[in-house]
């Protein structure tokens, strides 16, 4: 008998889905579909509550990005050509639409947890941690983590929140945006830069001024394992424990899974449940429970599938 978790929700709707480039793009629309036939595959609808999201408003947007940017996509999607940085991120007719609707799933899933007696959610088209507070990149039109970090300190009164990433990329757009907040505790292990985007993350970037000691940055070299993934695994979770935090975010991204034809890294879709079991855990030991998982990157889409439904699971278990 399949048994439903009322702690653990899915975000996700056909708005979110459509969130990809043209032309044979990496980043496609087809992502989401991939991830869906997994979710049904394995009877996972059936064990979580699912949430439908709205679309963000422009003040959501503005909790992380600046009018003038907001103002740059909308006239972008208008117009409906060219890009919205040096060449990563087309812009297409809608995009400002379908990018506030990833938004949107994000905060509907950190919204439906911080509203009582719910602990755990994921959002799989989510995750887009390169974008900048003025600028887009790296496929990230809006940066949903930060967003999400904004609203969790500004509207729901939260001192200290952690950001952890595994995606193949380093979450740069966060990282810089949070450099000197004391209040943000952040830790990635990615490929290091000197190998992939965007260059960043070295280990000596551990925050500035008031955040300095508050940031950890793992950098592996290109074709690194599970095996190497263990070894500093557990940096992070004391980096994380140690500073108490009130709400943990997973950005869980596939592309550190071998075969990614955009990256160097030859992580397994374990990797992944274990760092969602752990950060579960380690969620419960700090008395609240609250973490949100968001999708990131993953070109290859059986690994973003095997990856996403993984870290699901790992949520889901008793």
């Amino acid at each position: 008998m399949i048994q439903q978790d009322p702690q653990t929700a899915v975000a996700m709707s056909e708005r979110q889905a459509r969130y990809g480039f043209p032309g044979g793009h990496p980043f496609g629309t087809d992502r989401h579909g991939a991830f869906l036939r997994e979710f049904d595959q394995r009877r996972l609808r059936e064990r979580v509550t699912m949430l439908e999201p709205a679309e963000a408003s422009v003040e959501d947007l503005l909790l992380f990005h600046t009018p003038a940017y907001i103002e740059f996509v909308q006239r972008s999607s208008e117009q409906g050509s060219g890009y919205l940085d040096a060449g990563d991120t087309p812009s297409f007719r809608g995009v400002y639409e379908v990018a506030a609707s990833v938004v949107g799933g994000s905060l509907t899933a950190a919204g439906w947890i911080m509203a009582g007696g719910r602990r755990r959610a994921f959002a799989p088209i989510a995750g887009l941690h390169h974008a900048a507070r003025d600028k887009a990149a790296g496929f990230c039109v809006f940066n949903d983590c930060g967003i999400v970090i904004e609203a969790l300190r500004r509207r729901h009164g939260l001192e200290r929140v952690a950001y952890i990433d595994i995606d193949a990329h380093h979450g740069d757009g966060v990282f810089y945006a949070f450099e000197d907040d004391p209040g943000v505790i952040f830790a990635d292990i990615h490929e290091s830069g000197e190998t992939l985007y965007p260059g960043t993350g070295s280990e000596t970037e551990v925050g500035r001024g008031a955040g300095a000691g508050t940031k950890l940055n793992l950098p592996l070299p290109a074709g690194s394992s599970d095996a190497q993934f263990r070894q500093v695994w557990p940096q992070v979770l004391e980096h994380i424990g140690g500073h108490d935090p009130q709400f943990l975010i997973l950005q869980c991204g596939a592309d550190s899974i071998a075969g990614d034809p955009l990256t160097n890294m030859r992580f397994t879709p374990a990797a992944h449940a274990q760092a969602a079991r752990d950060l579960r855990a380690l969620a419960d030991r700090l008395g609240h429970g609250r973490l949100l998982a968001l999708g990131g990157g993953g070109y290859d889409r059986a690994n973003l599938a095997r990856a996403w439904t993984g870290v699901l699971e790992a949520l889901l278990e008793q």
